[in-house]
């Protein structure tokens, strides 16, 4: 979903062009984005906060680079330390143990959290990324 006036709007639509073209499927991403507005806006920081203790739990370990300060929405990306696991190795370890998570990069993790997470989801996930990670 995009906000913007006119000639942002127009820009942007240029660029989606040149990446790609008119996806058909766009709709559905826009309709999932209004519905979330009209219905999900006021728990969205109960979603921020939540990737905010994940990332204050990981951000412990020697073994990840992570500024908990730098997380403001629900999306945190942290980096492995050169000595650990690789993202698709601490990827696959986290599935098997119930904590869904993307290798973003060679070495980066991308995690985000939204509303199907409570916060005891949340303390679980960090604590299960802190263990496989180490300290």
């Amino acid at each position: 979903m995009l906000a913007g006036s006119y000639a942002v709007i127009k820009r942007c639509v240029r660029y989606r062009r040149m990446l790609g073209g008119a996806m058909r499927q766009v709709g559905i991403f826009a309709a999932a984005g209004l519905y979330a507005l009209d219905h999900n806006i006021e728990r969205l920081a109960d979603d921020h906060a939540n990737a905010r203790l994940i990332a204050k739990r990981v951000s412990r370990s020697t073994k990840i680079t992570l500024d908990p300060a730098a997380v403001q929405t629900d999306i945190l990306v942290f980096d492995l330390a050169p000595d650990g696991a690789d993202a698709p190795t601490l990827v696959t370890q986290a599935k098997e143990h119930g904590v869904l998570i993307l290798a973003f990069g060679p070495r980066t993790i991308r995690a985000v959290t939204h509303l199907d997470l409570t916060r005891e989801n949340c303390e679980r996930a960090a604590d299960v990324l802190v263990e496989i990670i180490g300290e």
